[in-house]
């Protein structure tokens, strides 16, 4: 019989201090925004202690942007086919998180590769959700990418983000069975479950410096 029941790994994370300041997150996404909501919903609920003081989103129309109205948090767009260079809109991402005042980038579903002027300006303070048991199946397509190949298992990782994409010391992972029917539909929607839960968490951890990632 098939496991049903998903399994997270991460390391224990100690409670965060009450008098500790909340940090300051800033999101990157590109579509729907399931995760970008369940970060707000998480520190709505006091699971994780931190203010979302700006959204960046690139494509026109994307639903992010109305999620991030029905909370009351600024949604800025910003257009990657208007600039001429990943490095020129990187500087202006970077520019407009620095003047909300964040500390974290969160790459949450942000459909972009980033460049050395982003990661310049938060070293080591860029977080990346991808839908995979990494280093297993990075890039585009990761659901279908792991169907194809006839795994077992997959699932979906938090990691800091480097130049080399979806790679960097990871944070949390969580592990997701391939049931027999599924389809990448099917699939998605049950990692997704897990990126909810596995997303605060490793903000946590990376912020709390829980471990020696770099080894």
């Amino acid at each position: 019989m098939q496991p049903t029941t998903p399994s997270i790994i991460s390391p224990d994370i100690p409670t965060p201090q009450k008098s500790s300041s909340p940090l300051k997150l800033g999101i990157l996404a590109s579509g729907s925004g399931t995760n970008f909501e369940a970060l707000v919903q998480a520190i709505a609920d006091g699971k994780l202690r931190a203010e979302m003081p700006v959204l960046i989103y690139n494509k026109p129309g994307a639903a992010v942007a109305a999620r991030a109205q029905r909370w009351g948090i600024p949604a800025i767009l910003l257009d990657h086919r208007k600039y001429q260079s990943r490095e020129a809109f990187d500087f202006d991402i970077a520019q407009t998180l620095s003047q909300y005042g964040v500390e974290w980038v969160i790459m949450a579903g942000w459909m972009r590769r980033i460049t050395g002027v982003l990661l310049d300006r938060y070293p080591e303070r860029v977080i990346n959700i991808h839908p995979s048991l990494l280093p297993s199946f990075p890039g585009l397509h990761a659901v279908e990418q792991a169907l194809k190949a006839g795994v077992k298992i997959t699932g979906c990782t938090v990691h800091i983000a480097c130049l080399e994409v979806d790679s960097g010391p990871i944070l949390v992972q969580a592990a997701v069975p391939i049931l027999p029917d599924d389809t990448p539909e099917t699939l998605h929607a049950r990692i997704q479950v897990q990126e909810h839960e596995i997303l605060p968490r490793a903000i946590q951890i990376a912020a709390m410096g829980v471990g020696e990632l770099r080894k």
